[in-house]
């Protein structure tokens, strides 16, 4: 069995543990599986929408890529928030989401960062020149073959004609918060993020802010999972496309959908 395919097992394995182990537990509102990039986000919604009375909901971050596979793996969740639609639609192709409960609940911008001590300043447009920037270091990103926002960054790359001079030079990271973390510490002087990562850390600046038209457009889609029996699930989803759950995307600096 393959490295992955074992990790994959373990984690249904832990997710299901969780879910059973403990009455208390037992009790607790649905698993919500969220891209790594709306974690606090994520964590302010649950926390209103429990106000209500209502079970709080169980949340677990990861790349988009990963969870798309615990799912497809047979992970016990209720609901899937992805940073891209391409991995929401892979989900949709296997037959696991219900029917009529997808929805585009965020939008959001990408922007090049660095160590908030760095005096580094770049115009990001075409013929940008970041080897030279990055010095003797790295570049920072999700990876970007198969997280969303290190796809995003390599499209943006790509199309200002940038992406050759970096590539053998990318940190990849397992989720958009590792690359974060890369440039927090000084382990990379520039990452790629979105701009709702940059602004929940003070120990990177923004630099740069990509052109919405240098990628595809990024946009968040939410869907409830065919195998979920809580009826929480659906309540929780419409509280996320809803004014509220809205309201607290753009607190967080998510832009309309």
């Amino acid at each position: 069995m393959s490295g992955a395919a074992m990790a994959r097992r373990l984690f249904v394995a832990a997710l299901m543990l969780i879910l059973t182990a403990t009455p208390a537990l037992a009790q607790r509102g649905p698993l919500v599986l969220a891209a790594a990039s709306m974690q606090e986000a994520m964590e302010a919604a649950a926390t209103a929408y429990a106000r209500g009375g209502r079970a709080k909901p169980v949340l677990s971050f990861a790349a988009s890529s990963a969870l798309a596979r615990q799912i497809a793996a047979g992970a016990p969740a209720d609901l899937f928030v992805s940073a891209d639609e391409p991995w929401m639609d892979d989900v949709e192709r296997r037959g696991l989401i219900a029917a009529g409960t997808r929805a585009n609940v965020a939008g959001n911008r990408l922007v090049l960062i660095a160590p908030a001590t760095s005096r580094v300043r770049l115009a990001l447009r075409p013929g940008v020149d970041l080897s030279r920037a990055l010095g003797g270091g790295r570049m920072a990103m999700a990876d970007p073959d198969a997280v969303p926002a290190g796809k995003y960054g390599r499209a943006a790359l790509e199309r200002l004609g940038a992406w050759r001079g970096v590539e053998s030079r990318v940190a990849r990271a397992e989720n958009v918060r590792a690359a974060l973390a890369l440039v927090e510490r000084g382990a990379a002087p520039l990452g790629i993020v979105y701009a709702t990562d940059a602004s929940a850390s003070k120990g990177v600046r923004v630099v740069g802010v990509f052109p919405a038209t240098s990628h595809p457009p990024i946009r968040y889609p939410v869907a409830r999972l065919k195998r979920s029996r809580d009826p929480g699930a659906e309540a929780f989803r419409r509280f996320l496309v809803g004014r509220q759950g809205q309201a607290i995307l753009r607190r967080f600096g998510f832009t309309a959908p």
